[in-house]
């Protein structure tokens, strides 16, 4: 267990509950509410460890990069994927994360694009639906964090100690076809569902 895992599982638990689909190489795109800035670090713990290297967070780079440690936790540690928030002419947030899935690797997305301080998750960003259309191969994994909003809310430099449980929900269906509202709110509603477990 690496000092990571072991700081987050002392901290706040992180435990995971696979209650629709069960751990598997297969290459995935883990959709989950956002509430914290350990949602990343909590997910990608509760993964067993020989998927952890094939799983890559995708996460804020003007977060992350900021400061030696965040740094280091982002690139060497997590292998985050750091996307610049910005959308300019010549770049787009999404290239990274293609780039990513591309190479083989599955990825830990957050579809509300910021965090919330409550349960239940704000309607979802388009990014995700691109996503899926582009690569329909892919497994799409609904991710409940129950509990992290208590533990490190916004503004809060150090987590409060607490427990917290990862579910893990079925595979989302999904086409090509799929229109965009539709989609994104059956991947919200899945989400939501967990919620209730």
């Amino acid at each position: 267990m690496t000092p990571i895992v072991w700081l987050t599982r002392l901290l706040v638990g992180a435990y995971p509950h696979w209650q629709g689909c069960a751990p598997s190489s297969r290459q995935r795109v883990y959709f989950a509410n956002h509430t914290s800035h350990l949602d990343t670090i909590v997910i990608w713990a509760s993964l067993p460890p020989q998927l952890r290297k094939h799983v890559r967070p995708v996460a804020a780079k003007d977060y992350w990069e900021k400061g030696l440690l965040r740094r280091r936790i982002a690139l060497e540690e997590l292998h985050c994927v750091l996307v610049d928030r910005r959308r300019t002419e010549h770049s787009n947030p999404l290239d990274p994360l293609r780039d990513a899935l591309l190479a083989g690797d599955s990825l830990i997305i957050f579809p509300e694009g910021t965090r919330r301080p409550q349960a239940i998750p704000s309607a979802f960003k388009s990014g995700i639906w691109r996503l899926m259309r582009e690569f329909p191969h892919v497994e799409f994994i609904p991710v409940y964090i129950e509990n992290l909003h208590r533990a490190m809310p916004k503004g809060v430099l150090l987590p409060v100690p607490t427990v917290c449980s990862v579910r893990f929900g079925a595979p989302l269906e999904h086409s090509v076809d799929d229109l965009k509202e539709d989609f994104l709110n059956r991947a919200r509603d899945a989400v939501i569902e967990l919620s209730k477990a």
